[in-house]
């Protein structure tokens, strides 16, 4: 072992000098001296991420265009929406609260008219905003949203036939 030991120091070349003047000192001063660790600055990350999320939300409010629906074109259409929706609303409700087996066609069928009316007026709110406030388009919308009324109004009429069957014959003949 003795022997492996021997040879390896006298096959490689170590550095055999002496330190510098002061070499001990220097480093017992740096071993007692508290550890400082280097303080990250994040100030200039944290202003940095700001900047990023200011110019994301600024970006992204422009790049987000406001359609333009009924309710936009003049605060009497606003009116006739907000009466047409609300009514429609109302009418849904009264609708779930009659579903049954014996209605549960009906009302799926009155749903699906519903939701294919729903994807016309969105095609009439691109219209609307592609080429401004036509009245054949404000027209169509309202229209729209009368056909939904109607729809509402005979599927309740089918579901209370539905469950009062003897209500039209006594209306027949009294």
């Amino acid at each position: 072992m003795e022997d492996k030991l021997h040879q390896f120091f006298s096959e490689n070349n170590f550095d055999l000098k002496e330190p510098h003047s002061g070499h001990l000192e220097r480093f017992e001063r740096k071993l007692n001296s508290p550890i400082k660790k280097p303080k990250t600055s994040w100030k200039w990350l944290s202003v940095a991420a700001s900047v990023i999320l200011v110019l994301g939300f600024w970006l992204g409010s422009n790049h987000q265009k406001r359609q333009m629906d009924l309710a936009d074109v003049s605060p009497k259409m606003e009116e006739v929406q907000n009466y047409f929706v609300s009514t429609i609303n109302n009418e849904m409700k009264v609708l779930e609260k009659n579903r049954s087996l014996d209605t549960e066609t009906i009302i799926e069928n009155a749903l699906n008219e519903l939701e294919e009316l729903e994807d016309n007026y969105k095609i009439f709110v691109l219209e609307l905003n592609k080429n401004g406030k036509q009245r054949r388009i404000i027209s169509a919308m309202i229209k729209n949203y009368q056909r939904r009324l109607d729809i509402l109004e005979n599927t309740l009429k089918q579901i209370d036939q539905i469950k009062n069957p003897n209500l039209i014959k006594n209306e027949i003949f009294i």
